[in-house]
């Protein structure tokens, strides 16, 4: 039986943000970048309360994570993708078998997987925005191993996700301008033709407590990418016309 795994994830980000620290790239707000209203409660001051409302995603999917990873094994057989289960009705493991984990290792992998994408890409997006892309990579990672992968019957784990918000992160900077991303791009490919054409790299299993899922991972990037492709599309056309 197959598992999630989000090791081959991290080692890929970890070299993904060398490269582009090598190339002295600055991290510059992507044109859809939005900033959130500071709350009117005296207090709170501006400068706490705008922090947090723009990393509220990376704060929920950590929490909730790692509560149902201190719920231990009923969360995860409650939550958990199970082809079984969803066939039978259960259509919400789609989503929330991203958010259980096999064990605090993997769980460990998986947020530091998180961190490495924010730190890269969280002012090319909004909050609202970042959600959607969060939704659709998710959905994408179980509707396709639910389509495609029919001998798998559970999975687990947030690394498909990940790879969904770096593909849409990426893709943005890359709209953006950014031409420093084509390196990262250029990894980030390779890193998804390697595992589909060799298999997970060598020592992930091992770390993260079980076999890597690696079909999870292009069902994921393909999701946040066609998102992110629509949402700059979106976003275009509401851009107000100048006068030639």
């Amino acid at each position: 039986m197959r598992r999630g795994d989000a090791a081959g994830m991290l080692s890929a980000f970890t070299l993904f943000a060398a490269g582009r620290r090598l190339i002295g790239r600055q991290n510059h707000a992507g044109d859809y970048a939005k900033h959130s209203t500071a709350s009117d409660d005296p207090m709170l001051p501006r400068s706490t309360i705008k922090p947090l409302r723009r990393h509220v995603l990376p704060l929920a999917l950590a929490l909730s994570s790692t509560l149902f990873a201190l719920l231990g094994e009923a969360a995860s057989h409650a939550l958990r993708y199970d082809r079984g289960a969803i066939l039978a009705g259960q259509w919400w493991r789609l989503i929330s078998g991203n958010l259980v984990h096999l064990g605090w290792s993997h769980l460990l992998l998986n947020l530091a997987g998180l961190l490495l994408v924010w730190l890269l890409f969280h002012r090319m997006l909004s909050t609202r925005d970042w959600i959607v892309v969060t939704l659709a990579s998710s959905l994408a990672v179980g509707g396709g191993l639910l389509l495609f992968d029919p001998d798998l019957r559970w999975y687990v784990g947030l690394s498909g996700a990940l790879h969904g918000l770096f593909a849409a992160g990426l893709l943005t900077s890359l709209l953006a301008g950014n031409r420093a991303e084509w390196l990262l791009l250029a990894f980030f490919v390779a890193k998804l033709t390697w595992e589909q054409l060799v298999g997970p790299t060598p020592g992930t299993a091992a770390l993260a407590g079980g076999n890597v899922v690696v079909d999870a991972h292009l069902y994921g990037a393909a999701g946040g990418a066609v998102t992110a492709l629509i949402l700059a599309t979106i976003a275009k056309r509401r851009r107000p016309r100048t006068a030639p």
